[in-house]
This record gives C-alpha cells, sequence and structure tokens, in this order.
C-alpha cells in the first residue's frame, strides 16, 4: 500500500513535480562534500558515475509504469521528462521530434546552470561537458542503445545570456556503437529498488491511465489519474533511493568506509531537511506534530513504504517511527541504512524542515527494530550547515507555474 494514496488528486499533482525537483537536488547536497573531499575532478567523476549507473535503472521503471513503449527518439523524451534528473520548468526541456531516429531538444531556463555560472566556467564546463556527455547518453541507452545526444551549443554562454542555455540533437543509428556498460552497473540493476513491485495503476480512474498518446510540451500533472499519480510519486521515490545508491557506490570507490559513510550522511541531511521544507509548504501545512507526520508519511527518503518499512504514528507528545530490522532499503544501502539509534543527524535535519524546534532521539531497541520520538524543544535549532548548503541552489526558492493546457508535440 502506498502512502502517497491518502493524498487527493489535487494534491499529488502539486507533490510529484516537487519531488521530481528534490530528486535534482540531490546532487547540489552531495556534490559539495565531494568536492570537499576529491576536488572539482573527483566531484566530476562522481557525478558520472552514479548517473550512469541510476538513470537507465529508474527510467526503465517510470516507462513500464506509465505503458511508455518504443525505442524512438519521442520515447527519450517522454522519459526525460519524468526523470529528475529534468524537473519541469527547473530544467525548462523543450522538444521537437522529426522522426523516430531524430530531435532535437534545448533549455529554455537551466536551475542548474544557474547554480552553477557564479561558481566560474571551470565547473560550468564540468557540468555541461565532462558530465553531461556521458550521462545524457545513458540516459537515452535505456531507451536505444544506438541513440547518441550531442551538443548544438552549450555553456559556457556566449554571450553571457544566450538562450536556449544549450541545444542538443538525438541521433538513434544502427551504425552507432552503444556505450561501453559501467563496471558497477550490475550493483544497481540487482538491487531491491530496481525490481520492486509497486500497486498498478487503475485504468479505471478518472484521468490519464498513461503515458501512451502523444509526445506534450509539458506533463500537467492534474490531468492525470490518482492512482497514475500515486505510482509516479513511488516511482520518483525509487529514483531518488537509487540516485543516491550510485552516489555512494561511487565514493566508496574512492574513499574507505569511514569517509563514504560521513559524505553520504551529509547528503542525506542536506537534501532531507529542504525536501521537507518544501513538501509542508506545497501541502500547506503547519509546523506541528500532526503537520510533521503528515510530511514524514511522504517524503522520499521514508518511501515507498513497501521498500523502507518505516511505521509512523502521531502520539500526546509527538511523533513516533519505527524502523525495521529488515527491508529492502537496508538490503540496499539506501537512506535508511545511514541512519542508526547513535547518528540522527540525517532525520533531525529532515525533520527540523518542518519546525526548527523538532529533536529525535532514538528509543527502544528489540528484535524486530528500533523506535525514535520526535519531540519539540523548548528552543529551535540552528539549522544544519548541510542544509545550509543544500540551500545555496535556486531550487530551493523556485515556484511552479501553471502553464496551461500542454500542445501534442507528435502524432499517434
Amino acid at each position: 500500500m502506498s502512502r502517497f494514496a491518502d493524498l487527493s488528486r489535487d494534491q499529488l499533482a502539486a507533490l510529484v513535480p516537487e519531488l521530481l525537483l528534490s530528486g535534482h537536488l540531490i546532487d547540489r547536497s552531495g556534490m559539495a562534500h565531494t568536492i570537499a573531499a576529491f576536488g572539482r575532478e573527483g566531484m566530476t567523476a562522481v557525478a558520472i558515475e552514479e548517473w550512469q549507473l541510476a538513470s537507465p535503472v529508474y527510467t526503465r521503471r517510470m516507462r513500464s509504469a506509465l505503458g511508455i513503449t518504443g525505442d524512438g527518439v519521442e520515447t527519450i523524451f517522454k522519459g526525460l521528462q519524468l526523470d529528475i534528473g529534468a524537473p519541469p520548468q527547473f530544467m525548462d526541456f523543450r522538444f521537437r521530434v522529426d522522426d523516430h531516429d531524430h530531435g532535437e531538444f534545448w533549455l529554455d531556463h537551466c536551475g542548474a546552470l544557474a547554480d552553477v555560472e557564479p561558481m566560474g566556467e571551470d565547473f560550468v564546463v564540468a557540468m555541461c561537458h565532462d558530465i553531461e556527455d556521458p550521462t545524457f547518453d545513458a540516459t537515452a541507452l535505456a531507451t536505444n542503445p544506438r541513440a547518441q545526444v550531442r551538443p548544438v551549443h552549450r555553456p559556457p554562454r556566449i554571450p553571457a545570456d544566450r538562450t536556449p542555455v544549450c541545444a542538443w540533437t538525438v541521433v538513434i543509428d544502427p551504425a552507432h556503437v552503444p556505450p561501453a556498460v559501467p563496471r558497477n552497473a550490475a550493483i544497481l540493476a540487482n538491487s531491491v529498488a530496481a525490481k520492486l513491485e509497486l500497486a498498478d495503476i487503475d485504468p479505471a480512474d478518472e484521468g490519464m491511465a498513461d503515458y501512451t498518446g502523444p509526445l506534450l510540451s509539458d506533463l500537467r500533472f492534474t490531468d492525470f489519474s490518482h492512482s497514475a499519480l500515486r505510482r509516479m510519486a513511488d516511482e520518483v521515490c525509487l529514483q531518488q533511493h537509487l540516485l543516491t545508491l550510485g552516489f555512494l557506490v561511487a565514493i566508496r570507490e574512492r574513499a574507505d568506509a569511514a569517509t563514504a559513510l560521513g559524505i553520504g550522511r551529509k547528503q542525506f541531511a542536506g537534501i532531507a531537511g529542504l525536501t521537507s521544507e518544501r513538501i509542508r509548504r506545497c501541502l500547506a501545512l503547519g509546523d506541528d506534530p500532526v503537520a510533521l507526520a503528515a510530511v514524514l508519511r511522504v517524503h522520499p527518503a521514508l518511501n515507498p513504504v513497501s521498500y523502507t518499512g518505516i511505521d509512523i504514528s502521531v502520539v500526546s507528545s509527538g511523533v513516533r517511527l519505527r524502523f525495521p530490522r529488515a527491508s529492502g532499503a537496508l538490503d540496499d544501502g539506501a537512506w535508511p541504512a545511514l541512519l542508526t539509534p547513535d547518528d540522527l543527524r540525517p532525520l533531525n535535519a529532515l525533520v527540523r524542515g518542518v519546525n526548527p524546534r523538532f529533536v529525535a532521539q532514538a528509543g527502544a531497541v528489540d528484535e524486530h527494530g528500533w523506535t525514535v520520538a520526535i519531540d519539540l524543544a523548548d528552543e529551535p535549532f540552528r539549522e544544519a550547515s548541510e542544509v545550509a548548503v543544500t540551500r545555496f541552489s535556486t531550487g530551493a526558492g523556485f515556484a511552479f507555474t501553471d502553464r496551461g493546457k500542454p500542445l501534442p508535440l507528435t502524432v499517434v
């Protein structure tokens, strides 16, 4: 059972793009600490590996969930519209399909570039050249191994305000040599997250139950059915876990176990707190224990519940969490595995995105798992430095808008 089933269709339609954006901002948290540990070149290598490992896996999952079939350019573009690498509007992808094997996309706005340009040309080149070249091809690989994504133009921008900020062609050709399979690809491909079964979409629900129709200029999530949005939400949470698993694999290649764990916890704390804040605002919630429980029930770090097994309840004095001794998330080593009764820093960052007075304390430990009590302290705590680092992104305050009825870009 998905916790997202308890939300209304309108709430889910607002929340799904939020989850896509929070997934994208994972790197604003993780890469700051990766640069500190390994320098710019090391950060670039980690970013390439994590996206290469994760994006083919979760792209195939989302395609299957929404009935997106085929192996052409249109199918690749549909996948991008539901990818944490390309959250709507913040990464404002525009598309043109010429035929099955040829197309183009460009970005009218790039939130990632807005974050990186102030850091200087070297960081822009690292993102828009070194990282994008192999990772765009890795994403396309999930649809067609003979697809190649190549730049028409890209940053550094000349002139400095050039728009669109970049443009890329996508060409499928039998002569293209598929990119090499990353050495650690099997780790994510065989993970519990990759194979997790989720509830099917009910075709009788009001609204779009799939994305089998034409490629649309934008996805207006209010057009999808309740059960389709519920499935999307769970899938986007899995995208975040898979990206984090890829991140941790890449970090462990370059650091000892203790250092890798420390970086993983910092990444978790930074994105968890900012995501809680945005979810609370999205769902127009307060800052009391009932509101905290509502945020926890839909927070990507704790979902899908069939993956994490974390139980959430409201008691008279606050909120209680029960962490199971065994779960798919623990088997994979995903975010919940980074929490222990002795180290709740990421969880404290998460709950303080709702109210800075919340504090988490470990409780009983038994053969079934362990508990955490979350209560209100007398005074607010200072924002975690990891959250402050992530807040550097323009995505922290980004607001979605209703662009009206989307236009079909292809003929079915």
